[in-house]
């Protein structure tokens, strides 16, 4: 995270209001006094002396440039106008500003400065004033334009080739087998002497199995393809969190620790060592990977990954927050930046969020990285919320990410237990030749004629987790099968429309259309998707399964989880009184 430096700029306007006083806002004599804790320079300096403000920023610059380190100004100064025009601020600071109001401005005390010491007359003194004013009443800029051809090329970069961009733009995430191949092996090969834990080394021999193609490819093995097929193409990735190079819940093991007492700090990176014949993106060479595992600062964490990935679009840049639901000290970022940024400031940003979220019965602060507020925050095809549901899905959904000329913030709804859930897994072709889809049909139906897809009565809707609780169910009972298919909507926004219809239109005889998810009726997703079903509520009966309305996310009881799990999904298929259905739209 280190910048090599910054000069921090403090207005100390002095416009506390009620605060006004030291002892009301902080308990140190000035408000710089916080960066004494890393041995940061701070200058103070009287914002009525301009010479003085330039010669400290000065200073301040070659300082930074000198020594690489953080330097603080606080610039001391007042507002004359309070908060602004209207504002009366001295009926909470009255001697202040009757201090101010008596007090000459910053312009007239250093125009009498400069006409004293002779540097300008008086004549020039107000010429510059009326030439000022005559700039502003012309619509003419104040200060000198930066000619951007001065800006040398390495610290130029081109975004105009993501603009104007839609999602649905046709992307080949494909890669081929021979090469994907090479690249795993790599990510196997270990340096001479480094010893590896007995656990990493069956997940070792696991992966090579999925080489091999003697064993399916699980999320893990995936998500780490998809970085090396990524940095291969000449793309940087970059993936900060709390546990990022183990994961935190020990499925991508990107960050190897040797295990012998004589290397106590020897970390493998194999992603950092891949090598490849020639480049597999024309005029691109292999990309540089960063992984850290970082501090238990969210807010901090994000918003620095946000200024990085708005400065560079060809770096996969991703946070993982340890459970989605601690993403939620970070909501500042999420809401003023990340979802509003292109909006407010044209900005584009292709960061990616990891939040891991499903009901487990793990607690209220361990179950839910509150899908409702990220679809409330969509609009104008501002984000991306996607919840892959396959090994397949996140790789190609992460290779599309970068390959598509398209950058906007991918918020992704990860696993937890499905990681190593034996029916969550792909094919080496599924992941070579396929593609990302927002939207997958029931794999039991999808390539079956349809005379037999006439036989289907009740089509399910969902998204991650509860599917494999409801294809559990639905596998131990062939009549269930016959007359209900899982469909999975893999991307809710923006909302695969046109490629949901397309599937449910394959069901013509549907009498029930159902949304179900595991969060409870005033949380997940219903809430703001309900409303792209209103075309089917006219002729089929729409209803929606989910817990009842809670003010938590989830119940503190594990046993009471299981009992709203079973009955959330016996309820969705129909196999019990449904209580916890809703069933208008509106």
């Amino acid at each position: 995270f280190s910048i090599h430096g910054t000069v921090h700029i403090v207005i100390n306007n002095q416009i506390g209001f009620t605060t006004s006083t030291k002892s009301d806002s902080r308990s140190t004599y000035y408000p710089t006094d916080v960066a004494k804790m890393v041995n940061a320079p701070i200058l103070h300096v009287n914002g009525d002396d301009p010479e003085a403000v330039v010669f400290v920023a000065n200073l301040a610059l070659e300082y930074r440039l000198r020594f690489r380190k953080d330097i603080v100004i606080d610039l001391v100064c007042y507002r004359r106008r309070g908060h602004n025009e209207a504002d009366e601020p001295s009926l909470t600071q009255p001697n202040m500003y009757q201090a101010i109001t008596s007090k000459l401005t910053t312009r007239e005390l250093y125009g009498n400065k400069l006409v004293e010491q002779q540097v300008l007359s008086q004549q020039a003194a107000e010429a510059a004033i009326e030439s000022y004013k005559q700039k502003m009443a012309e619509g003419k800029p104040l200060l000198k334009i930066l000619d951007v051809n001065s800006i040398p090329a390495n610290f130029q970069v081109d975004w105009s080739i993501y603009k104007n961009r839609h999602w649905m733009d046709v992307t080949d995430t494909t890669f081929k087998q021979q090469t994907f191949s090479h690249l795993a092996q790599q990510l196997l090969t270990l340096p001479k002497g480094f010893l590896v834990h007995d656990r990493l080394s069956k997940v070792l021999k696991a992966r090579q199995q999925m080489i091999n193609e003697e064993r399916p490819i699980d999320w893990g093995f995936a998500e780490n393809m998809a970085y090396a097929t990524l940095l291969s193409e000449g793309f940087d990735v970059r993936l900060t969190g709390q546990d990022s190079g183990r994961g935190t819940f020990s499925h991508r093991h990107a960050v190897y620790h040797d295990q012998s007492t004589d290397n106590t700090c020897w970390t493998w990176k194999p992603l950092s060592h891949l090598q490849i014949d020639k480049p597999v993106r024309e005029g691109k060479s292999i990309g540089n990977i960063t992984i850290t595992d970082s501090l238990l600062s969210e807010e901090a964490v994000l918003a620095f990954e946000y200024g990085y990935a708005t400065s560079d679009p060809e770096v996969l840049n991703i946070w993982e927050a340890q459970f989605g639901d601690f993403a939620n000290g970070a909501q500042v970022v999420i809401d003023q930046f990340i979802s509003s940024g292109e909006q407010k400031w044209g900005r584009l940003s292709g960061l990616v969020l990891f939040l891991p979220h499903g009901y487990e019965g793990m607690g209220a602060e361990h179950s839910s990285a509150r899908l409702e507020r990220y679809l409330q925050l969509c609009a104008q095809h501002n984000m991306q919320i996607c919840i892959p549901s396959t090994p397949a899905q996140i790789y190609h959904l992460l290779r599309r990410q970068m390959i598509r000329h398209y950058r906007k913030p991918l918020i992704t709804f990860t696993p937890k237990s499905l990681l190593r859930h034996p029916a969550v897994v792909s094919s080496l072709d599924e992941l070579c030749h396929g593609s990302f889809q927002p939207v997958l049909d029931d794999p039991f139906y999808q390539n079956e004629p349809i005379e037999v897809k006439q036989d289907i009565t009740r089509v399910i809707l969902c998204s991650g987790k509860v599917y494999y609780d409801l294809l559990e169910v639905c596998q131990e009972n062939d009549d269930l099968r016959k007359h209900i298919v899982l469909v999975r909507i893999e991307q809710l926004y923006p909302f695969p429309k046109q490629q949901m219809n397309a599937i449910l239109d394959e069901y013509p005889n549907m009498n029930d259309l159902v949304w179900c998810q595991e969060e409870p009726l005033n949380q997940g997703a219903w809430d703001s998707i309900k409303h792209r079903f209103r075309s089917y509520e006219v002729q089929h009966n729409m209803m929606c399964v989910s817990r009842p309305s809670s003010a938590a996310a989830a119940v503190g009881s594990f046993k009471a989880h299981k009992k709203e799990q079973q009955t959330l999904v016996n309820e969705a298929l129909g196999l019990m009184k449904q209580e916890n259905v809703t069933r208008s739209i509106t």
